[in-house]
């Protein structure tokens, strides 16, 4: 399970840092692109951390997934915009799940 672990996180990573550089261009949003940059790079180090070091990665990976999830899915439960807020929501929901599989399968 550590493998598609690392996948999933490298994407989401991928996917958060490219979010809050969309965040600063479309909005202006400084804050967007130093939390998805900060987020993102601490998502990407925890997949890389995952193979040699399996629970410092799955507990990085955890609490930024749960940092998120507390964030977005509150924001889109009272917005319902799938941009950013359902998307986020959803890929740190999931990372939660992986997290937890992974750890249980660890």
């Amino acid at each position: 399970m550590i493998g598609p672990a690392k996948i999933y996180f490298i994407i989401f990573g991928l996917l958060t840092i490219v979010g809050g550089v969309i965040g600063y261009v479309k909005a202006g949003s400084t804050v967007s692109i130093i939390a998805g940059g900060i987020s993102g790079a601490a998502l990407l180090a925890a997949a890389f951390l995952l193979p040699g070091n399996v629970v410092l990665g799955l507990i990085v990976a955890g609490v930024v997934s749960l940092l998120l999830a507390g964030r977005f899915i509150p924001n889109f439960m009272q917005t319902g915009k799938i941009m950013p807020a359902g998307l986020m929501a959803i890929l740190s929901a999931i990372g939660v799940i992986v997290v937890i599989v992974a750890w249980i399968k660890k």
